[in-house]
């Protein structure tokens, strides 16, 4: 980025900070040719084309002249998206979440877009908002959420979940939020045309007129906004302050969970969620959502209950009530066995896809990187039995695919486990650590 355009959004930045009722004015101007550039070397260069068919390299092999053509259409407000090109990617065994690949121009504009809103809605945004912002996580949500049930008091949890949430974000209200700190004309037709651009299905344009297709740049950033004002600020300035004893709210994305100390307050704040959320449009699962007793005392309530302890699952973990080895509550979390079985799942039908297509030296670099992530994401504390468990399928697969490149084995277990000896894989190791190691106290 430009040193000019870089001083503008920090200076956008500050004043933001500075008066919280500011409303900007003059924005799209820094929409310009180097600002642009930059954003374009920020895209992934091997991404899916979109809609116009052309690559991040066909693009840069003239990126001078088509940097400066898109400005001038910019500037005259010519500029149109094209339609997304819709796909579909697995969501679970029986679903698919659909997801929209602009053109390369549409990511460039895209991109700079969320980086000017970012600049003023950073200042806005809530502690509790985790999900796509900048030094933020979801293992830091995860840690928010491990921290209040640990030392607060809370007693019950709502688990909620937004049905069709970017399918049906309403495009009035989200100019309406919008406009509460921008008054660019420019920048506004500019994302308003972003979300009527709408996307190409089976040869025919489908118009949008609701929702934020996922798959873009813009998309994230202008969740979050709409998320803030229908959920984040609504509930730090008009719950938290009539609510009796502990009450939190941690989000990522269009995921959130509430935690609260007293029964009826957590019931009265449900029905208030629905409430909240049928005003802008959208609705709560019916099955989805659920208020539980959740907690230190939650272990003991359920056996003299005669039931099972409740427990609650978020950004892919099963949270349950737990003990130290010292007999005391600890906040436990798994791989949820939905996400386990899924990774489970893909990662044999990727093995018997490449068991003959690639070297051996190929394949073994591919499976190290995905064993890396899956341990970077899961290797928290208390989740130590399922990525070892993970790691433990995963060899099981190995073996079992790699002597089916032929109709004599490849491998013994003996042999296997000498290859392993020269080339090892990641072994499944806690990458995030919330306790501190102890030998009276459990760390993973």
């Amino acid at each position: 980025m430009d040193h000019s355009t870089r001083t503008k959004l920090a200076l956008v930045s500050r004043r933001a900070r500075e008066d919280a009722s500011f409303q900007f004015t003059s924005l799209a101007h820094l929409l310009n040719v180097e600002f642009l550039r930059e954003c374009y070397r920020s895209l992934g260069k091997e991404k899916a084309c979109g809609m116009d068919g052309r690559s991040w390299h066909d693009y840069g092999e003239q990126l001078d002249e088509h940097l400066v053509d898109l400005v001038e259409r910019l500037k005259a407000k010519r500029y149109k998206p094209l339609p997304a090109k819709r796909v579909y990617i697995p969501k679970n065994d029986t679903e698919f979440r659909p997801l929209g690949l602009p053109s390369i121009e549409d990511k460039i504009v895209q991109k700079g877009i969320a980086r000017i809103l970012e600049a003023i809605y950073e200042a806005d945004f809530c502690d509790c908002s985790y999900g796509f912002r900048p030094q933020r996580s979801c293992h830091q949500a995860l840690k928010a959420v491990n921290d209040t049930i640990m030392f607060q008091p809370v007693s019950y949890v709502i688990e909620a979940d937004i049905k069709g949430f970017f399918d049906h974000v309403s495009h009035d209200w989200m100019m309406k939020f919008l406009q509460v700190r921008i008054r660019d004309s420019r920048l506004l037709l500019l994302i308003r045309r972003f979300l009527k651009a709408g996307y190409m299905e089976s040869g025919q344009w489908i118009r949008s007129e609701q929702g934020t297709p996922q798959g873009g740049n813009l998309s994230p950033m202008l969740a979050n906004l709409f998320l803030h004002y229908v959920l984040d600020l609504w509930f730090e300035k008009r719950i938290k302050p009539r609510v009796n004893g502990a009450c939190y709210l941690v989000r990522y994305a269009d995921d959130f969970i509430c935690m609260v100390r007293y029964r009826r307050n957590a019931q009265e704040l449900e029905g208030k969620l629905r409430e909240r959320f049928a005003q802008f449009g959208l609705t709560l699962h019916p099955e989805k959502t659920r208020t539980m007793s959740f907690g230190r005392f939650e272990r003991e309530n359920a056996r003299r209950q005669g039931r099972k302890a409740h427990t609650f699952d978020f950004l892919g973990f099963t949270h349950y009530g737990g003990l130290s080895r010292r007999g005391r509550f600890l906040l436990g979390r798994k791989t949820s066995g939905k996400k386990f079985r899924q990774a489970c799942k893909e990662m044999n039908a990727w093995l018997k896809q490449v068991r003959s297509a690639l070297p051996l030296r190929e394949i073994w670099r591919t499976l190290a990187a995905k064993r890396r992530g899956h341990y970077q994401y899961y290797g928290v504390s208390g989740n130590s039995r399922m990525i070892g468990k993970f790691g433990y399928v995963t060899l099981r697969a190995v073996y079992k695919w790699l002597n089916r490149r032929s109709q004599c084995k490849s491998f013994t277990w003996q042999q296997l486990n000498a290859y392993l000896a020269h080339y090892p894989l990641p072994r499944p190791h806690l990458v995030h650590r919330w306790y501190p190691p102890s030998p009276s106290r459990e760390t993973g």
